[in-house]
């Protein structure tokens, strides 16, 4: 498949802004932004403010991911693989908040590697910007995907019950 110069540059963008799987300071000060825009708008582009509080600080860290949904179920995916948000998810039990124009209290279930691969392909279908920090190209078969799968957590999101 023949990617256009402006398509290699995007992609070589995208990975300096988080070189070493770490976001740099402009990549930063970028997902407060989205973040910002996420939990005010509902966006038809699967963007979403995901809050959980930070393992080390104990405040509520908020940060924009792409939301899918594969057979009427909502999952997040993490483009970076074992990212800050999944390590402060996995550290408070799956409690989070999603917000989208309104605020929704959800609980997280990481999925198994071997259920992931259908998931990771429509994340990069929705994700423009995960494409180039996943090393599967978004057309590949099923089972590239299941080759990465390990790689990359993924979370389905659960509505928490209002009392």
């Amino acid at each position: 498949m023949q990617t256009s110069t402006n398509e290699r540059l995007f992609n070589r963008g995208k990975q300096w802004l988080y070189r070493g799987q770490r976001p740099n300071w402009i990549a930063k000060m970028l997902n407060r932004m989205w973040a910002n825009v996420a939990s005010k708008y509902a966006m038809d582009n699967g963007l979403v403010a995901l809050e959980v509080i930070g393992r080390k600080s104990g405040q509520v860290v908020s940060f924009p991911l792409v939301m899918v949904i594969v057979d009427g179920e909502r999952y997040l995916a993490s483009m970076l693989g074992e990212s800050r948000w999944v390590r402060n998810v996995r550290a408070v039990g799956g409690k989070a908040v999603l917000r989208r124009g309104g605020r929704e209290d959800v609980q997280l279930k990481e999925i198994s590697a071997d259920q992931r691969a259908p998931i990771l392909k429509a994340y990069l279908h929705a994700a423009p910007g995960a494409r180039p920090h996943v090393p599967v190209d978004m057309n590949a078969p099923l089972t590239e995907f299941e080759k990465i799968a390990a790689e990359f957590p993924v979370f389905r999101v659960e509505s928490k019950p209002t009392h």
